[in-house]
């Protein structure tokens, strides 16, 4: 089913989607702003198939990513806001489908699996919060991420 995962490689939910697929052998890829920008400083090497946007803005590295998958899993603690609430409009302007995974409201990983079988995803994109505003979310969305790509396919 998910062939790529796509991500902006941000710290939090997009290097939990990262660490997911590249434990599991899954590929990666996803723009990033220029010069590896991110809010620890510069996206770690180990994050590999990154492409640089040609600004360093985060607005654009989202647009991409949004445009370049078949679908977005954008992952937060609580309600959508700031750079996540920008992702989900994005979806919506590019009509691409978006679920909003709010990991405090302890989300079913086999009914996220479900959905992401309905709607023929193949290049996912994964977003959400930052570490800063949601300390340990990195872990949390690869380990949540880790199941959906471990979850067998479904018998035809």
């Amino acid at each position: 089913m998910l062939e790529r995962i796509l991500s902006g490689a941000q710290t939090g939910a997009d290097r939990g989607g990262l660490d997911a697929a590249l434990s599991r052998g899954v590929a990666v890829g996803g723009w990033i702003p220029r010069g590896r920008r991110a809010e620890d400083g510069r996206i770690p090497v180990r994050y590999v198939g990154l492409t640089e946007t040609p600004t360093a803005d985060y607005r654009d590295r989202t647009g991409r990513n949004v445009r370049d998958s078949d679908a977005t899993l954008i992952f937060t603690r609580g309600p959508l806001s700031g750079g996540s609430l920008l992702t989900a409009g994005l979806c919506r302007k590019h009509r691409k489908p978006c679920l909003h995974v709010d990991l405090a409201a302890a989300p079913d990983p086999l009914a996220v699996s479900a959905w992401l079988r309905d709607h023929v995803v193949r290049v996912l994109n994964v977003a959400g919060q930052r570490e800063s505003k949601a300390p340990g979310l990195q872990a949390e969305v690869a380990a949540f991420m880790g199941r959906i790509l471990a979850a067998p396919a479904p018998s035809l």
